[in-house]
């Protein structure tokens, strides 16, 4: 049982002989509530990376993965009024960050790339996505997310 402060699903490393499975309908289900929640990182970026991990598990799920589902939704429903905020009087000044993890996937040894975009103190774009090479070097990794910032600015 987690205690839901933040919506983080990245302690999950599975390794699908593991696990034991969902049945067909609480895959199903499963399925539906990932695709409402990733809709629902539109307004909520917070959730966005622990959506991006739990999604690439959505052709086999497990109930490790249920749990985690369930611990974003708790996490929801206790911070109701966190989300996008656009201010209507700031200065217009465009900020972006960026970060990597390199290595992350067990699976794959894929890095992880994340940026936000800002204009003044309104985020207006975000991302968390494996990168599509395996990089060799952590200087790799961050020259790879450096480039996905921004060509997303450009």
């Amino acid at each position: 049982m987690c205690t839901c402060t933040y919506p983080d699903a990245s302690h999950i490393k599975v390794i699908n002989n593991k696990s034991v499975p969902l049945n067909d309908k609480e895959a199903t289900t499963y399925r539906r509530l990932i695709g409402r929640l990733i809709y629902l990182t539109n307004t909520r970026p917070d959730i966005s990376f622990s959506m991006n991990h739990l999604s690439q598990f959505i052709s086999k799920p497990t109930y490790q993965h249920h749990q985690a589902v369930m611990c974003v939704l708790r996490y929801l429903k206790n911070a109701p009024k966190t989300g996008i905020f656009l201010h209507s009087q700031t200065l217009i000044q465009l900020k972006a960050y960026s970060d990597f993890d390199w290595a992350t996937c067990s699976e794959t040894r894929k890095s992880i790339t994340g940026f936000s975009v800002y204009l003044g103190e309104s985020l207006i774009s975000w991302k968390s996505k494996k990168q599509q090479t395996i990089s060799r070097s952590s200087s790799e990794a961050k020259y790879q997310a450096l480039a996905a910032t921004t060509c997303k600015i450009q």
